[in-house]
């Protein structure tokens, strides 16, 4: 069994040394191999194969899968930068900023296409893996339309914000666990299991991620970027959905605002209406369930160590 660092080092590895990109038309190509070059924490790809190695050794399906899973994550991350005009992805320059347009859209176009090249050589159960891998592509694209949607909305309820990062974030994690366990042999109800805690894991992740975002003071990450940018978070809505009428029309005066003082501001009224502790209730809620489904899954617990030590890790991050 290997730990997630390890399958990190070892996916790298191949990824470097079977990137499918050819070399001509350079302008097309040369963007994708500098995008998929420029870091990430490979947690997706990691994810299949450690699923995948509950179940024996890591299969060569396996390895098709999480290429696979980490091309289409990486389409899906230069489409979204493209949306939200972004310049910087991971404290590089974004491919549209980089190369154009143009050669931002052609380049997570192609990508996303290469990705089902990778699962088109998959020998074990590809009908069931495609249909996975189809429903999961699809999934994604509507839960980005929402968080676009949401932008316009000011009516916007928890129920749906959990429902956007269900699709958005969290059914990737839970398709590369399913794909992988079930390249591995497992059963429905085991690889079932392993999509549920996947799913789970990713909503508390993304729940984490909300409140590190506006309360984290690790050295050099900005505070409260999404307070400033008015950014729809559980805490928000939360937030808005507790506050008194004072609260609210205080909320909602500091969506106005962008000064220095508008997000110690918005920090408090966070504090004051409950929302950064039903936050954190959520957190915990929803990592309870991703622990309950591992557990449940029937696999000797000593080969689930990995997969619990890395969920602990990124539900306990400080940054």
């Amino acid at each position: 069994m290997h730990s997630f660092n390890e399958l990190v080092t070892l996916f790298e590895d191949k990824l470097n040394n079977i990137m499918p990109f050819p070399e001509r038309p350079n302008t097309l190509y040369e963007p994708c191999r500098y995008f998929m070059t420029i870091g990430g924490k490979r947690v997706r790809p990691v994810l299949a194969l450690m699923a995948n190695e509950l179940f024996g050794e890591l299969t060569e399906d396996a390895w098709r899968a999480a290429m696979g899973v980490e091309l289409f994550h990486n389409f899906t991350l230069i489409h979204d930068d493209i949306m939200d005009k972004a310049p910087l992805r991971r404290g590089k320059t974004t491919v549209h900023e980089r190369n154009g347009l143009t050669a931002g859209i052609l380049c997570g176009d192609v990508m996303a296409i290469y990705a089902y090249d990778q699962l088109a050589h998959i020998k074990t159960s590809l009908p069931q893996v495609l249909h996975l891998f189809n429903k999961t592509s699809i999934e994604v694209c509507e839960g980005q339309q929402l968080d676009m949607d949401f932008e316009t909305r000011n009516d916007v309820s928890i129920e749906e914000y959990i429902e956007m990062i269900t699709l958005k974030t969290s059914v990737l994690l839970a398709c590369s666990l399913k794909m992988g366990a079930l390249l591995g042999g497992a059963t429905d109800g085991n690889a079932n299991k392993l999509y549920e805690f996947g799913k789970n894991l990713g909503i508390a992740f993304q729940l984490r991620d909300d409140y590190l975002d506006a309360f984290s003071t690790i050295t050099g990450k900005q505070q409260g970027g999404d307070i400033k940018s008015n950014k729809k978070t559980y805490l928000l809505l939360k937030a808005q959905e507790n506050a008194n009428e004072l609260q609210y029309q205080a909320i909602n005066a500091l969506l106005q605002r962008d000064d220095e003082s508008k997000v110690p501001a918005m920090l408090s009224l966070f504090n004051n209406t409950g929302a950064d502790e039903a936050c954190k209730e959520a957190i915990a809620h929803y990592s309870q369930l991703a622990f309950e489904c591992l557990e449940d899954a029937a696999v000797q617990s000593v080969r689930k160590k990995h997969l619990h030590d890395l969920a602990s890790y990124l539900l306990t991050r400080e940054a």
